[in-house]
């Protein structure tokens, strides 16, 4: 019963950590021949998958400076010509480092950041399981036998020796 608990357990925690690392992808449909309308909600969700090449751990969405407002600009003017999310994106990351998106690139040294984690809270979960698992053991045994306690051990020679001299001045 136990064990099945644990699988189980585990099964869903790992389930959870593929599913955080492929997030739904916004579809975006493409442009209509004339110059379409693009409001700010459309603007700021393509924002909110870059962050700000000049804040640190700012989305560009709600960063209040000048040049974030300049790069939201920036996408309206791409998203009226048609361009894609994934171009706008690639444009910030040429020009700007891949570190202006908001989830890491999925290719290179960039999938450790996908795979670490799930390992890390396997590996915690194998960790947490052995070490339960040790310390119930020895209780379970104890109860298994009902042993009689153990006996008292006997005084060593310097308790002896301590004893009497206490006696002697005592």
């Amino acid at each position: 019963m136990k064990r099945t608990f644990w699988l189980v357990l585990g099964l869903l925690v790992l389930l959870a950590a593929v599913a955080s690392a492929f997030p739904a992808r916004a579809a975006v449909q493409p442009a209509p021949t004339a110059t379409p309308v693009i409001t700010d909600n459309q603007v700021n969700a393509v924002a909110h998958t870059l962050y700000c090449p000049v804040c640190e751990n700012t989305p560009l969405d709600v960063c209040g400076t000048q040049a974030c407002a300049q790069w939201r600009e920036l996408i309206r003017q791409q998203l009226q010509q048609g361009w894609t999310v994934a171009q706008i994106q690639q444009y910030f990351v040429e020009n700007y480092g891949a570190r202006v998106l908001a989830a890491p690139p999925r290719k290179g040294f960039w999938w450790l950041a996908y795979i670490v984690p799930p390992l890390a809270i396997l590996a915690g979960l194998y960790i947490l399981y052995r070490a339960m698992k040790q310390w119930y053991r020895p209780r379970a045994a104890r109860e298994a036998t009902n042993a009689p306690p153990p006996a008292p051990v006997a005084p060593d020679d310097y308790f002896r020796q301590v004893e009497e001299e206490l006696r002697k001045r005592g």
